[in-house]
């Protein structure tokens, strides 16, 4: 991440910037994956097939490689799905994902165990989707500054080689032509259980009808396993969700922008906003009313670009500069202060034990959010156990604590997943 910045900031004087992605009608094939490639299958029937939320619209083979080269290929199969899912309205609408059917046999307990995976998001634009990235070797590059790497494919191999069948959501309104409402609890969590659910009925895998189901999630994708791990007694419950690995949630997005201010991430803010404005259209002329023209630029900017594009336009930069009030204010005035309210994680129980997995000086993904989750889930009886990471702060403004932690404590992870599945006592520090 250090390295990536550095490069970042030497070669910005030399690379012209290209005009914003947006989602046209078959552009023309001038990047490594034309859009007109994926349209047929992203774009949602209309009406959407009467069903149930879960159920599966279409399927096709998914390539899966470790690089555009297509070396290093998974140990599994790839199918790339359309699954029916509920927006914040309870509408039914279409998500799009991959399933990852493993080659290695399970040798645990019980049957084949599903993990649904919460990635962390990789954009807003459709090009963005993890099921493209994936199929393009966890490698986008449209052009110019639209490029993207699927920095998290190791934990979705390491978990395949540990006979873990695998589902990854590409969350609500990413890759099927919007609009996009990732981060926003309830969408959010609809799309990761409803992955889990899409996986389980799919034909000819070597899941069973009671194979449990774990979530995990890092970041804004752990924001997305704890939203889904407390929604799902009450959304989904016929799964026997095990367990949810919660890594470094963005637990009360009140908290995000002071942290994000001045960092490699201050354009996730932009993410949040568009995200908001997808979920509650009729906030949308408030908000904007209260942004400078360089918000408005931010704004429209990171409604379609890919994350490295975003941290390479944005990084560093303040947040006030974006708004034409005091931002803190703005976010404790209506309607902004109710729509965060509803987005903060902690007001119901999780019913399957949960780990929080966060490093104590998380410059991005605040410690005092994820430890304040933790103390209201154990306030509503739920089996928690709290890591924290204690990895001392270094370069914070690069987010290095907000990431690396994920790589030095993913294996605790995943060893607590598997014990969760093998029926294995838990450890809650509740109390």
């Amino acid at each position: 991440m250090i390295l990536t910045a550095l490069a970042l900031l030497l070669t910005l004087a030399h690379i012209k910037l290209a005009p914003d992605a947006v989602a046209e009608d078959c552009p023309p094939n001038t990047g490594y994956q034309p859009e007109c490639q994926y349209r047929p299958f992203y774009t949602p029937p209309s009406p959407l097939p009467d069903g149930t939320s879960g159920d599966v619209i279409r399927t096709e083979p998914s390539r899966i490689a470790l690089d555009p080269a297509g070396h290093g290929n998974y140990k599994a199969d790839g199918t790339r799905l359309m699954y029916q899912s509920r927006n914040l309205a309870g509408s039914a609408v279409a998500v799009t994902g991959t399933y990852f059917e493993p080659h290695i046999p399970w040798t645990g307990a019980g049957p084949r165990p599903l993990l649904a995976l919460a990635p962390f998001p990789t954009g807003l634009g459709d090009q963005c989707a993890v099921s493209r990235v994936i199929s393009e070797g966890g490698f986008h590059y449209g052009g110019y500054l639209d490029y993207l790497f699927l920095w998290e494919q190791g934990f979705f191999t390491t978990m395949l080689d540990r006979g873990f069948a695998l589902v990854v959501t590409d969350y609500q309104g990413t890759g099927t032509y919007g609009p996009p409402t990732s981060g926003i609890r309830i969408p959010t969590a609809h799309a990761v259980i409803d992955s889990a659910r899409a996986a389980k009925r799919l034909p000819g895998t070597s899941l069973a009808p009671d194979s449990p189901v774990a979530f995990w999630g890092w970041g804004p994708g752990g924001y997305a396993a704890g939203a889904a791990a407390e929604l799902a007694p009450s959304y989904a419950p016929e799964l026997e969700v095990v367990g949810a690995w919660v890594g470094a949630p963005t637990a009360d997005y009140s908290l995000l922008p002071d942290y994000a201010d001045g960092s490699l991430f201050v354009g996730v803010l932009g993410y949040t906003l568009n995200s908001f404005i997808s979920a509650f259209p009729e906030a949308e002329e408030g908000i904007r009313s209260v942004l400078t023209p360089r918000g408005i630029d931010m704004l429209e900017k990171t409604r379609y670009n890919c994350i490295n594009e975003v941290m390479t336009k944005f990084m560093f930069r303040h947040v006030q500069p974006y708004f034409n009030q005091d931002y803190r204010q703005i976010l404790a005035a209506e309607p902004l202060k109710s729509a965060l309210a509803a987005q903060k994680l902690g007001t119901l129980k999780p019913t399957a034990p949960v780990q929080i997995s966060v490093n104590r000086f998380d410059p991005l993904f605040p410690y005092i959010g994820a430890e304040q989750l933790a103390r209201d889930w154990c306030a509503k009886g739920a089996d928690v156990e709290l890591w924290t990471n204690e990895q001392p702060p270094f370069l914070n403004k690069t987010g290095f604590n907000s990431l690396i932690p994920y790589f030095v404590d993913g294996e605790r992870g995943m060893r607590w997943v598997a014990d969760r599945v093998n029926g294995l006592p838990t450890a809650s520090n509740c109390g």
